[in-house]
């Protein structure tokens, strides 16, 4: 029996790139749920998710284009080794 929640990807998940720096946002939800959640994943894996949940994958990713848009992509990049301070 497989008891893992199986998660939905939204088609509006992508590479989004400003500055010369390049993360990947990933919207998704659980399977049968109505609201989605914003991820946003550097190229040295460390990843910052909002806690609260959105009501659709459109609002999430319009969450994030506003986010790298008024803090810069540099706020959503975490260090090389995925230790210590942020920058």
């Amino acid at each position: 029996m497989d008891d893992e929640p199986k998660l939905e990807i939204s088609p509006l998940s992508q590479l989004v790139s400003s500055g010369g720096r390049t993360v990947q946002v990933e919207i998704y939800r659980l399977e049968g749920e109505t609201e989605w959640m914003l991820e946003v994943e550097d190229e040295y894996n460390n990843s910052t998710v909002w806690d609260d949940p959105f009501p659709s994958d459109v609002a999430a990713l319009t969450e994030a284009k506003k986010t790298i848009l008024s803090e810069g992509v540099n706020s959503l990049i975490g260090p090389e080794d995925g230790k210590g301070e942020w920058k």
